[in-house]
């Protein structure tokens, strides 16, 4: 089951401290959002899975946290600076703004101070760059400046000699990423899904050429497994491929993952051919090499980016596949999977979060069934120390009363057991554990709760 609404999603997700309009007592700020309580763990718990499964499990990637400010130099060389735009058009009427693109009419949409503007005052579409500036410096003359970067490969291109030389590592090999990347939106919209600042999960793996359409084969297929393992139904993925007059300048061939989200049918995650442009953009001396894209004359590079071919003693820039997912659509996609309002007994029902266990912002809530009884509480503090101290993730005292209303708030979040103290805990050292999915509730000695937890997580 998932959200029947966009709005359900974001009541839920404020109502219980997942995501929050940024600079909310102040009105907010259109196109940002901060994580809350929930949502922090959730977000970290996703993007740790996503690390676990590229660096971790495999043999042949490594990891880079590189800055988030970039020399203009390298925008340049990668083409951002050229085309890194959208095309924008205004409402003459009521001043609104939009993207040409997701206009369906040649008429405003909407309206700004006036409702339902329907105007064809429009002006002609140009081009938006979508880089945020900062000025580098004591002083702010406009000749030294940087960008946020607004994708976090191009760092991965421009360190890519450095981590060949500090691992040794040959081709074929990756270079994965986590980071935050800035784009100034026209219209931000549908709630984390198009936001101004967002957070990529970006691989970027160098082949040989000739060897390019095969593993962007692969990665297709290994990246919608992951989607699935992280508890998202295949129904509701669908892989396509992006029809050659809208590929990017750069790439040979790309397929998008789209997700049926509450909103409708967009872009989870895309996997791109990006062949030889980007290492062939950013090398020094680019006549030394076969470089099919097309690139910009490079000028400025200091660093040869080619490797040996030690069966033909050449060298050859290698061809990139891209696998690249945004952050906040994976919290937005698992968010809206795991959403189920379920029929309970008695004509009641309850909203809980189904989500996978390693992804839920709180592995277990330790409940002592009177508060205010110190011989419970003091249980139940040592129980969760126990418990946090296996070193699973987050797990939560949660000493606030009711026992009935303590479920219900661990059910929205998602949490997949509930361990409560009571008198009978007191007498032969057991508590009660209660199973978020099936509400099934069993007694275990605190003596084999350790192994009971463990094994409910592995």
């Amino acid at each position: 089951m998932t959200a029947s609404s966009m709005e359900e999603l974001v009541s839920l997700c404020k109502r219980r401290g997942f995501i929050f309009q940024s600079n909310d007592i102040y009105g907010g700020i259109k196109g940002l959002y901060d994580y809350g309580p929930m949502g922090v763990e959730l977000k970290n718990n996703l993007k740790q899975a996503w690390w676990k499964s590229m660096v971790y499990e495999r043999d042949d990637i490594e990891g880079l946290d590189a800055s988030i400010l970039s020399a203009p130099v390298v925008l340049q060389q990668s083409g951002h600076e050229d085309t890194f735009t959208d095309p924008l058009v205004d409402c003459k009427t009521c001043k609104s703004r939009f993207r040409a693109d997701q206009l369906e009419k040649s008429e405003c949409p909407k309206g700004g101070f006036l409702s339902d503007c329907k105007s064809k005052n429009l002006t002609e579409p140009r081009a938006f760059n979508l880089m945020f500036k900062t000025a580098i410096g004591p002083v702010d003359d406009g000749s030294s400046f940087a960008y946020l970067r607004p994708e976090t490969c191009q760092q991965i291109f421009t360190n890519f000699k450095n981590i060949i030389d500090s691992t040794s590592r040959v081709v074929p090999f990756g270079i994965a990423q986590i980071g935050k990347a800035f784009r100034n939106e026209i219209t931000p919209r549908n709630f984390i899904f198009r936001v101004r600042e967002f957070e990529q999960m970006e691989l970027e793996f160098f082949v040989k050429p000739g060897s390019d359409e095969e593993w962007h084969k692969y990665w297709v297929e290994k990246r919608t497994k992951w989607w699935e393992s992280q508890g998202v139904n295949k129904k509701n993925l669908h892989t396509v491929d992006v029809d050659k007059s809208e590929l990017s300048h750069y790439s040979k061939a790309t397929v998008d993952i789209m997700y049926d989200f509450p909103h409708g049918k967009e872009e989870l995650e895309g996997i791109a051919n990006r062949t030889d442009f980007d290492l062939g953009s950013h090398t020094k001396n680019q006549k030394d090499f076969d470089i099919a894209a097309n690139v910009k004359k490079n000028e400025h590079s200091t660093t040869k980016l080619g490797v040996q071919n030690l069966e033909e003693k050449t060298s050859f820039i290698p061809y990139v596949i891209e696998p690249s997912a945004g952050v906040d659509r994976g919290v937005l996609a698992v968010l809206n999977e795991a959403f189920t309002n379920e029929e309970i007994s008695n004509g009641n029902s309850r909203i809980v979060l189904k989500l996978k266990p390693h992804l839920s912002p709180i592995k277990a809530a330790v409940i002592p069934l009177k508060k205010n009884n110190d011989q419970i509480v003091e249980k139940a503090k040592n129980i969760k120390n126990q418990l946090q101290n296996l070193g699973l993730g987050r797990v939560m005292l949660e000493n606030s009363g009711n026992i009935g209303k303590n479920y219900r708030r661990h059910d929205e979040i998602g949490t997949p057991i509930c361990i409560t103290v009571d008198f009978e805990t007191l007498e032969d050292d057991s508590v009660t554990i209660r199973d978020r999915d099936s509400m099934n509730q069993e007694r275990v000695l605190i003596k084999d709760l350790n192994q009971f937890y463990q094994k409910y997580f592995h």
